[in-house]
């Protein structure tokens, strides 16, 4: 009865709250904020700074951009990591996820889907 209101109050499928209970949908928005984060971030790292550094000689961009996608990069894994835990993810689902995140647009997609899976109570 309380993860029936818990999963109506949040939105989510009731499947999700009895399936792997309370916990996953706060680390569900952790790990989509720290996904964007990081894709926005490696994503301008890789169309801007990169092309700014070997066009116009401009090594800024790239010592900035890079150091802050490497360090946020390392909290988006133990958001994942947390996620995979809490939501009883498998080995699989939970590496090709983290891989994602580091192949520039394929971060998006693998947080589309991770997220949708999860939602619908499912592995990834």
């Amino acid at each position: 009865m309380v993860a029936d209101r818990t999963a109506a109050s949040s939105g989510l499928p009731r499947a999700l709250a009895r399936r792997v209970g309370q916990d996953v949908p706060a680390a569900l928005v952790r790990y989509r904020v720290m996904a964007w984060v990081v894709g926005v971030l490696l994503a301008a790292l890789v169309l801007v700074a990169v092309p700014l550094k070997y066009l116009a000689g401009e090594g800024g961009p790239v010592a900035v951009i890079g150091t802050a996608h490497g360090w946020l990069y390392f909290i988006f894994f133990l958001t994942a990591c947390d996620l995979a835990l809490r939501a009883r993810w498998t080995l699989k689902g939970t590496v090709l996820v983290l891989v994602g995140g580091t192949i520039p647009i394929v971060s998006f997609v693998a947080e589309r889907i991770a997220t949708r899976r999860t939602r619908a109570g499912e592995r990834v």
